[in-house]
């Protein structure tokens, strides 16, 4: 709409009369994936990270702790979400004055790096090869990821980032499993773990995920072994017929040869219902509400003889199903009465398989059984052992057929039908997996701690309640998981992982009377050669004589207890000086609520009693256009190495910026190509500012507040309000509304309002002129600020308009970065709010204008606005306003005359525009009729000869 002299270099000859042509080396095109490269090398070259820590050296620290990502493929979208977002708040804290460090890490130990092992050299190597080759991977990985972490604009002590295989982490990570050891936390038992067949290992709770899966589900009998007791608890003199059932329902019939009893609400109310199969009397019991489901179900016509609460069937027993078919089965399941079973389906009994169930072993243990007599026929491949009666071999899953056939001869099978149901799987290997009894270490949620203190669920809970979430929802999720969680299985059956490194007696089983000082010991030895130098030891050397009853305990320590004891390992361990407990925050994904959040969260309240974090911020999953998972399947993956090679890392960064990550982030090229638009007027923006301010020596031209005129000091209040608006969000770790804000300021505040009207006083104003000066000290200041708002998110582009901007000095005092900087100190304006409120209603007025020029301009009429003279007609307080402005109010409205006129009231409001009749001053491209009224200086206004020969015109307001 303006119509003013381009800033633009050109090749045509000068003018006589030259306008103040800004330039800048700043250059227009971003050139972003093939410059940043440079950049990066630079930071390195030039130690940027150690830079930044020596001007931030005795700051207050802000610690975020990095979650670390396992060492073992190469980035994806939602690593590059990850570490960008870390990045921007540790850059943002750090310009807030805070010496804000980051460490990287990464997760090292565990099953998927064995797996590759596995892959690339086959199973069965010994033990000192498979980790020797696992470390070696894992140094490689972490190298790959290094590099594409760093092309990000990620800065941070990569030259020095934490490992959980370094040795002094790993003789920490003993360390820590002593001090948890010592307190009472741990215990060694037998209970239903999470067991995945492929890994033929315990699997952590973060380790399951649920997929559909289809199972036969069967309803089974489990016939009379005593009648006259049940007469009894259904208040009969005898039962009509001793030929009867109790039936259970399951979508697990391979549990069925390991059941060991049946499980009845105490309070439900149970039924004995008389009915007929193949002509032969016969006694079912049922769960009453559920008698008329089950008859239909099993084709079968009965009516209820009498009703018992469960309570009453308390000890009752009943043949095992498949007694009459082999003799090994020829035992009793006894009734327990269980608060957990329910009558949503089924049959309102429950059968229980104490080894693969976590209530039913809960029940059984209840109920007096002891660990030796619990049945545990499967093998940790997922066969059946060698004396199990007719299944033996068998996989439990193809298993199945033959029970259910063996079932139907025993005439205990009343129904089958298959059915699809969400069963847990292996998040690594995708495949079913059970719950297994195993002899295992955990740590104890609910168990006393010697000190007879909270127990680690109660810690825990309290924990929770003293930290801060981003968002807030996270707590309510947290406090789900730990509430409900069972006790955690510490111990792996692996080799590539650090060891529980206990000496257990061979014959009993119990811990070495010595273990505190042992564990001690076997941490220095890791400290110097890794977890190595456990598998080399030989038990002599720590135990003498009683190396012949103790024997080395097999188990590695779960891998979330790596990561999860890193608040020790390396915030008080390999990179204390860097950190401080507890972190300030935490960030990761939302899946971390049952991974990293909560390992941390018991490893430190076993060890410290209260959380290793403040606060807690999650990020949602990255989507594509749609909304759709990303998968290689589908093609529409987005790899973040492809984008920063393309587009460059800062339209990455922009687009995580930008996206509100408390949800899903939505990501394809049709996205990215917006946030390409947004970054290319932001620069724009930049290189405006740069170019104006190229002449500007602050120490030699800046102006003084007070002399500055009055819609430059506008500049510097909005600056002000928007660097408070942006510092707010950065306090509360929010990117999106600061990308909305300095993108609104860039196109409204600044190219629709302020650098609008400034372009005719910059360019041709007396170089050295009051109002030319004002106007740069104002842009100086104000860049400065929008330089360091940006750079957190912007990273690249600040530092390099800093490279040009900061002026030789300034740029050799910082260090040669921006990221040395705090955030620019505006001068304080007395009447600051008074200014923005003044300037808004100015801005309406200019809005009404401009619209009645584009009309007018549209019709023909005139070319642009300066060829247009503006009346202003206002009533009251408008009048008064835009009178004020004198004739300064032409310049607001970018016309070449404005004058105002006083109405009675605002019903008689108007704009009027008039096409000029003067001529057109070929120098400042305004219509006026002292063109050529100098005969020494012709085709110029009288304006443009004070500008240039004279004193200057006068300016007040713009």
């Amino acid at each position: 709409m303006s119509d003013k002299p381009s800033s633009k270099s050109s090749n045509k000859p000068q003018s006589r009369y030259p306008v103040n042509m800004p330039e800048t080396p700043f250059p227009m095109r971003g050139d972003l994936a093939k410059r940043e490269p440079q950049w990066v090398k630079q930071w390195q070259e030039r130690s940027v990270y150690k830079r930044i820590r020596a001007a931030s050296a005795g700051r207050e620290k802000f610690v975020l702790h990095d979650g670390p990502p396992y060492a073992n493929g190469d980035i994806h979208i939602g690593h590059a979400v990850n570490k960008i977002l870390k990045d921007m708040i540790v850059k943002a804290r750090q310009l807030a004055g805070f010496d804000a460090q980051y460490v990287p890490g990464w997760d090292c130990h565990g099953m998927p790096i064995e797996i590759q092992i596995e892959k690339q050299y086959g199973k069965g190597l010994p033990t000192p090869e498979v980790l020797a080759k696992s470390r070696a991977y894992a140094a490689e990985q972490i190298e790959r990821q290094k590099k594409d972490f760093i092309r990000l604009g990620v800065l941070g002590e990569w030259d020095n980032p934490y490992k959980t295989m370094n040795f002094s982490n790993e003789a920490d990570e003993i360390r820590a499993l002593g001090k948890i050891m010592e307190k009472g936390y741990v215990y060694r038992g037998l209970k239903p773990v999470n067991w995945c067949f492929d890994c033929g290992s315990a699997l952590a709770e973060a380790e399951v995920e649920y997929q559909d899966k289809r199972d036969p589900a069967i309803d089974v009998g489990f016939a009379f072994a005593e009648p006259e007791k049940l007469a009894v608890a259904f208040d009969l003199q005898q039962l009509p017929t001793d030929k009867g059932y109790a039936v259970i329902w399951t979508t697990t019939p391979w549990t069925i040869p390991a059941n060991q009893a049946l499980n009845v609400h105490p309070e439900y109310r149970y039924a004995l219902v008389q009915t007929t199969r193949n002509d032969a009397p016969l006694l079912l019991i049922l769960a009453q509400d559920l008698v008329d489901d089950c008859l239909k179900r099993y084709g079968l016509e009965g009516r209820v003889i009498a009703t018992c609460a469960g309570a009453a069937l308390s000890g009752i027993r009943f043949h095992h199903p498949l007694a009459s078919q082999d003799a090994g089965y020829d035992r009793l399941s006894p009734v327990y009465v269980g608060e957990y079973v329910t009558l949503d389906t089924g049959t309102g009994i429950v059968h229980s398989s104490p080894a693969y169930g976590v209530e039913d072993f809960i029940s059984c243990k209840a109920h007096g059984m002891k660990d030796d007599q619990i049945l545990m026929p499967v093998m940790g491949d997922g066969r059946y052992a060698s004396w199990l009666p007719l299944f033996a071999g068998m996989t439990i899953w193809e298993a199945s057929k033959p029970i259910c056939a063996a079932l139907d001869a025993a005439g205990s099978l009343f129904k089958l039908v298959m059915f699809d149901h969400s069963y847990m799987h292996c998040w690594r290997h995708k495949t079913p997996i059970i719950y297994r009894a195993t002899s295992q270490w955990f740590a104890g949620m609910d168990v006393a701690p010697k000190d007879g203190g909270e127990t680690l669920r109660e810690t825990a809970l309290r924990g929770i309640e003293q930290t801060a979430f981003y968002p807030s929802w996270g707590r309510a999720r947290l406090h789900g998981m730990i509430a409900n969680r069972p006790d955690w299985t510490l111990s792996r059956q692996r080799q590539w992982g650090v060891p529980m490194a206990f000496f257990i007696h061979k014959e009993t089983g119990e811990l070495h009377p010595r273990t505190p000082e042992l564990l001690e010991q076997v941490a220095q030895r890791v400290e110097k050669d890794g977890i190595e130098a456990w598998h080399a030891l030989d038990t002599r050397e720590l135990l003498g004589d009683d190396a012949e009853v103790y024997e080395k305990n097999r188990d590695t320590l779960d891998v979330w207890f790596d990561s999860g004891t890193t608040h020790f390992t390396v915030m008080r361990g390999s990179h204390q000086q860097q950190s401080r407990f507890p972190a300030d925050l935490y960030l990761e994904g939302s899946d971390q609520h049952r991974g990293w959040f909560h390992s941390s969260l018991l490893t430190a309240s076993m060890l410290d009693g209260q959380p290793p974090y403040k606060a807690l911020l999650t990020h949602g999953f990255v989507v594509d256009g749609e909304g759709k998972k990303m998968s290689k399947s589908k093609g529409n993956v987005v790899a973040p190495q492809k984008v920063s090679d393309t587009l460059g890392a800062e339209i990455l960064r922009l687009w995580v910026a930008s996206t509100d990550y408390s949800g899903e982030l939505s990501i394809s090229d049709e996205i990215l190509k917006r946030v390409v638009e947004a970054y290319r007027r932001i620069r724009n923006t930049l290189r405006f500012l740069l170019a104006n301010t190229a002449d500007f020596d602050p120490a030699a031209n800046a102006v003084p507040l007070e002399q500055m005129l009055e819609i430059d000091r506008y500049a510097l209040a909005r600056m002000q309000q928007l660097q408070q608006e942006v510092l707010a969000h950065f306090e509360a770790y929010e990117f999106h509304p600061v990308v909305g804000k300095l993108q609104m300021y860039c196109s409204e505040d600044l190219g629709g309002f302020y650098l609008d009207i400034l372009k005719d006083r910059l360019y041709t104003g007396g170089a050295d002129s009051l109002a030319r000066r004002s106007a740069q000290t104002a842009i100086w200041q104000l860049t400065h600020a929008l330089l360091r708002l940006m750079a957190p998110i912007l990273s690249f582009t600040a530092e390099e308009a800093w490279s040009f901007f900061a002026g030789e000095k300034a740029y050799a005092d910082s260090a040669e970065t921006i990221f040395t900087q705090t955030f620019f100190a505006l001068p304080e304006l007395p009447n600051a709010v008074e200014l923005l409120d003044k300037y808004a209603r100015i801005r309406e007025v200019r809005a009404e204008v401009m619209k009645q020029l584009e009309e007018v301009r549209v019709s023909g009429a005139i070319g642009s606005s300066l060829q247009a003279e503006v009346e202003i007609r206002a009533a009251g307080e408008k009048f008064a306003l835009l009178s004020g402005l004198g004739d300064d109010l032409k310049f607001v409205l970018i016309t070449s005359g404005a004058k105002v006129t006083e109405v009675p009231d605002a019903a008689q409001e108007a704009v009027i525009v008039t096409p000029s009749d003067a001529e057109k001053c070929e120098r400042c491209w305004h219509y006026r009729r002292d063109v050529n009224a100098d005969h020494a200086h012709p085709g110029i206004c009288a304006r443009c000869v004070a500008n240039l020969f004279g004193k200057g015109e006068a300016r007040h307001y713009a």
